[in-house]
């Protein structure tokens, strides 16, 4: 494996080493680094296009200006990193990289996490539910959103995501039902078709659907949870308890009542725990640190249940703690965010219109760890929604196809031959082999986005390396731009790296093989 390892990262580099090499000697050639005074009528302008000139040391060939950049991005081997200079503000290129990174990371982890969990169940959904309602209605759906253009999707959203949201927050009246009822009536459908079944069992869906959405919709408007959003220890309760039932179906089946009984006593500790933590946040300085010691606890107590309550394979019964412990922990985490909802919404940077439709973050925002994490959420809700839509879409199609192809495998019928219920046909036979393409897919997706939502991030106004890469472009600044390419490249070998460990952990056969 370490062989493996370091060949392929010599021919990566390699490659990468001449890939860089031909950019920066076609972007030297294609850059004009005096744009800005073609049109100047200033007195000096031959000194200031000698100074340019020293600045950016264009006396020197382009090859030699190559290694003497590349020498600068070899001291990070040492820890000396150095990129260059973009010219046009005078600022390092490695602090410009930092805060791009950062707020790209911080674009994409959330999207991208419920874009991956969403397509896959909706893709094997509708693999099952083949030639369905509901499977027509899906493909639809995926064909419509992947050839929607980034752009309007974005300004479609901060219009009703966010304006008409934020006057609807403020003057909370509604002027027609309708709406509503077909939204409820669209959500029953959509279940009636996911789970399908019997006649009398999706008539009873659908009722069941279509009468919760609405009565989750009434409470949301009669009881002003919009003006004061929370989950508070019911919600914590209830939601915990229903991830708690959907985890163990999918992990063990609902049959295993230790699994069961195993993930609603993590639902009841951490209903214990909720107001010991809700006063440790109340009274200490919270940081990323602290969150992170406390869900890594989180986790042990999950597992340490898990064990303690065995069942037929103790490791799978703490699999389906954890899950549920992770699923807890967000919704805590979540509430107390949102309890500094009201005075996030009155602050004078905010004036009462919470859903951002621009930037990172507000301006002049002072608060605590937890007002911050606010302001980052209410930022990223329209952006992340926007690469949601689209990466929704590809994941959908790439599952449901990957999944057709696996249920039709011999193992397939044998697995049903043998008397094995559909839950364990599909979720321990199927799915594992039916998420391989996914493996090359979503690696070199994520690593493509970390280079840069382009037009996203434009749009909504992020700096982040997609808007850095067109700034530094549009200036004509050589060194950011080179910077850009070479963290891409990096980050494109390493998410090809990762596809071919995915696939040895998915697939056995390439182990034996290799």
């Amino acid at each position: 494996m370490i062989r493996f390892i370091l060949r392929r990262l010599l021919s990566t580099a390699l490659v990468l080493l001449v890939v860089t090499f031909v950019l920066y000697l076609l972007l030297n050639v294609a850059l004009d680094f005096f744009w800005d005074l073609r049109a100047s009528t200033s007195p000096n302008i031959e000194a200031l296009y000698e100074s340019r000139r020293r600045l950016l040391d264009l006396d020197t060939p382009a090859i030699v200006r190559y290694f003497k950049w590349l020498a600068g991005v070899g001291g990070c081997a040492i820890g000396q990193c150095d990129f260059g200079i973009a010219w046009k503000s005078g600022q390092e290129v490695t602090d410009q990289l930092q805060g791009a990174i950062i707020n790209t990371i911080k674009l994409i982890t959330a999207s991208t996490i419920v874009a991956i969990i969403l397509g896959i169940a909706v893709g094997m959904i509708s693999a099952i539910r083949q030639y369905s309602g509901f499977d027509y209605f899906i493909t639809f759906v995926s064909f419509l959103l992947y050839s929607l253009p980034v752009f309007w999707v974005a300004v479609l959203l901060k219009q009703y995501g966010a304006i008409d949201i934020n006057n609807f927050i403020n003057d909370p009246t509604l002027e027609s039902w309708w709406p509503i009822i077909i939204g409820c009536i669209a959500m029953g459908l959509f279940w009636m078709g996911a789970l399908g079944g019997s006649a009398k069992r999706r008539v009873i869906t659908f009722v069941a659907a279509a009468v919760i959405t609405f009565a989750t919709i009434y409470y949301i408007l009669a009881s002003g949870w919009m003006q004061h959003p929370t989950i508070g220890l019911l919600g914590v309760v209830v939601i915990g308890a229903g991830a708690a039932i959907v985890m163990t179906y999918l992990s063990t089946g609902l049959k295993n009542r230790r699994v069961l009984y195993a993930s609603l006593t993590t639902v009841v500790i951490g209903a214990l725990l909720y107001w010991p933590l809700m006063n440790l946040f109340y009274y200490v300085d919270m940081n990323w640190l602290w969150m992170f010691g406390l869900f890594i606890v989180a986790i042990a107590i999950a597992i340490g249940v898990g064990l303690a309550f065995r069942g037929p394979d103790p490791w799978d019964t703490a699999r389906t703690t954890s899950f549920t412990a992770i699923i807890v922990a967000v919704l805590i985490f979540a509430d107390r965010v949102l309890q500094g909802w009201q005075e996030y919404s009155d602050d004078p940077a905010i004036n009462n219109r919470p859903i951002a439709t621009i930037g990172a973050s507000a301006p002049n925002i002072d608060g605590d760890f937890w007002i911050t994490n606010l302001d980052s959420f209410t930022h990223l809700l329209l952006p992340s929604i926007a690469l949601v839509l689209i990466s929704f879409a590809s994941y959908t199609r790439y599952t449901r196809g990957s999944m057709l192809e696996v249920m039709g495998q011999d193992y397939i019928r044998t697995a049903r031959a043998k008397g094995l219920n559909e839950r364990t046909v599909i979720m321990r036979h199927a799915m594992r082999n039916a998420l391989l393409p996914l493996a090359s897919v979503v690696p070199v997706d994520i690593i493509t986005m970390i280079g840069g939502a382009v037009i996203t991030e434009t749009i909504f106004g992020w700096n982040g390396m997609g808007k850095l890469f067109i700034d530094s472009l549009r200036n004509a600044e050589l060194d950011p731009v080179m910077a850009y390419i070479l963290i891409t490249g990096l980050l494109a070998i390493i998410a090809n790296l990762v596809a071919d460990f995915l696939y040895a952990v998915l697939d056995p056969r390439i182990r034996v093989n290799a």
